[in-house]
């Protein structure tokens, strides 16, 4: 008897953030005999931010499938159409039995709205958070478009039940990035710093990102920021920022540090990423990873700015304007090199378990297409 085609999966990523979630999930869905495949786009296939498709090719036993939805500089509205025309042919070739996505970001839901209006099954990674920008506004669209939920706590969960998600097909499995940090990284802080040319071991991390509904002081903010760090005589390795609009002023600002103490790298595998976390004095800026991750690490944090305003709360994050030189002077005098216990309330490291567990569920794959409002009073 002729055994079934194993169920395909394809995971849409458009930076190395969200990569660095949907890896572990694509490696157990793989290793479990599940068809893995990569839908690729977004700020991989630009060289100014590192080609970071270049990680995702890396995989084995995944495909890969290559998509340039944008050209420096294109408005987030242009990238969205473009994303869309691209994702649709791919999907309605290829139809795929789940296609998971995460987040907030634009190509994810431009990649959610295809799925929705062609009824294909879609799985959103962290729904249910805020973060005070437009982000989180996308963030909501996408909970609306798909059909199942893995979000990351229980806080998160009561959200998306609150836009009307049925409880059964909302999955608490934790930050799928922990899994990486909870283990070793497989390289020594060593080779970390001799692969990045980063000349010292005693250093801050910092990444800062432009706030869209911001752009007008975008440049402003990160003079004032990159300012304190850089009186404070302290070491730094700075990951360049994403491209969303107001990128431009930040990378201007960036290219005025001197290269003796601040070291710029557009991207880094994640599993060098992560090695080089656990080592750092502290973490700066408004990257996810200063509110999730470095908590998890023990690692003091410093969240800059309104980025990721109420996203989480936790004894090693300290907050700071960016124009606050004083408040950013007093972190690095108290905090750097400081350790915390392990904040935990965003997973323990477990999420690809988790996630597993429900994709071998035969209810998951049966659960219906067209979505209605679940009134939860």
């Amino acid at each position: 008897m002729t055994q079934p085609m194993p169920r395909s999966i394809l995971f849409v990523t458009g930076t190395r953030a969200d990569f660095g979630k949907l890896e572990p999930l694509a490696i157990a869905a793989r290793d479990a005999g599940f068809r893995v495949s990569f839908f690729v786009t977004g700020m991989h296939m630009l060289s100014l931010y590192g080609l970071t498709k270049i990680e995702v090719g890396r995989m084995q036993g995944v495909a890969v499938h290559e998509f340039l939805n944008q050209r420096i500089g294109d408005p987030q509205d242009t990238i969205l159409a473009k994303t869309v025309a691209g994702f649709s042919d791919f999907v309605i070739e290829h139809r795929p039995d789940l296609v998971v996505i995460h987040g907030d970001r634009v190509e994810a839901l431009a990649c959610a709205l295809v799925c929705a209006m062609n009824y294909v099954r879609s799985a959103h990674i962290e729904g249910g958070e805020v973060s005070g920008t437009i982000d989180e506004m996308f963030r909501h669209c996408n909970t609306k478009l798909s059909t199942h939920h893995f979000v990351s706590s229980d806080e998160a969960k009561r959200r998306v039940m609150g836009l009307g998600e049925p409880d059964a097909n909302v999955h608490v499995i934790g930050s799928p990035e922990l899994d990486f940090h909870a283990g070793p990284s497989g390289v020594t802080l060593e080779a970390v710093l001799e692969r990045y040319q980063i000349p010292f071991a005693d250093y801050g991390i910092v990444t800062f990102h432009p706030v869209t509904s911001e752009v007008a002081t975008m440049g402003a903010q990160a003079q004032g920021l990159f300012g304190a760090l850089e009186a404070s005589g302290r070491n730094f390795v700075v990951i360049a920022p994403n491209n969303d609009p107001g990128s431009e002023a930040i990378f201007a600002e960036l290219q005025k540090l001197p290269r003796a103490r601040f070291r710029l790298i557009p991207s880094m595998r994640f599993a060098h990423f992560s090695e080089l976390m656990k080592h750092a004095a502290c973490m700066i800026g408004n990257s996810s990873a200063g509110v999730r991750e470095a908590p998890f690490l023990g690692v003091p944090s410093l969240d800059v700015g309104t980025r990721q305003t109420n996203r989480a709360e936790a004894p090693s994050i300290c907050k700071a304007p960016a124009s606050d030189r004083t408040a950013i002077t007093r972190f690095l005098s108290d905090e750097w090199g400081k350790r915390y216990p392990s904040h935990t309330a965003f997973g323990t490291g477990r999420a690809a378990e988790l996630f597993l567990e429900t994709l071998r569920d035969p209810a998951f794959w049966t659960a219906g297409l067209q979505k209605t409002f679940a009134d939860h009073g």
